[in-house]
């Protein structure tokens, strides 16, 4: 069965790590991760430009490292870059002394205070380290954009019926991500019902 939430079970294992705002208004919180992209990001960029909305680029190091005009560009637009790690490592199948050390690797390219676990996994130890120095990041929702086998309208159809106030909602701009072929749809369609998007709070209060 796909998984569009976090459990209820992970949410208790990482206090202090922040999956969704907690606010009674309809706001919105858009993430994007693995970037940056030369082939999707500049044009996220446009659309997020075209629509006023500010989002957090969760970067992988390596990529940020090798267009680090892209990086610039995402911050002179107004959006805060954050760490995804150098190369994107699996936080279970990794040793905690590797694990952190990739992510400070990623911090001279990214971020030193806001941090994505790459799929989500990270082990308790890892993150009672990390979240010393870093507001860990999971999310309320994800689409599943990067799976070939989900169609733009099956996206725009889930994130209409699962997103709720304060869903931080991660997409992905990398290759294989249909997210271009949706985002402009999605802001516009949420907008209509009322929902505001606004730049993720690093420190996860309003």
């Amino acid at each position: 069965m796909r998984l569009y939430r976090p459990s209820t079970v992970i949410r208790i294992f990482y206090p202090g790590a922040l999956f969704r705002v907690r606010t009674t208004q309809k706001k919105l919180y858009l993430t994007f991760d693995d970037g940056p992209d030369p082939e999707s990001t500049p044009y996220i960029l446009k659309i997020l430009e075209a629509h006023n909305v500010k989002a957090v680029f969760f970067c992988i190091g390596k990529m940020a490292e090798k267009y680090p005009e892209l990086i610039e560009s995402i911050k002179s637009s107004g959006h805060i870059v954050g760490n995804h790690g150098y190369d994107h490592y699996d936080g279970w199948k990794t040793g905690t002394k590797d694990y952190l050390g990739n992510v400070s690797l990623a911090s001279c390219f990214t971020s030193g205070n806001i941090f994505r676990p790459p799929y989500g996994r990270i082990t308790l130890s890892q993150f009672r380290i990390l979240a010393k120095t870093y507001k860990v990041v999971f999310w309320d929702l994800m689409p599943h954009d990067y799976d070939s086998r989900m169609s733009s309208v099956k996206i725009l159809t889930i994130l209409g019926r699962k997103v709720r106030n304060g869903s931080v909602i991660v997409l992905h701009d990398r290759r294989g991500s249909s997210v271009l072929t949706f985002l402009d749809d999605f802001i516009r369609e949420a907008v209509a019902r009322g929902y505001a998007f606004l730049k993720l709070p690093v420190s996860g209060e309003e």
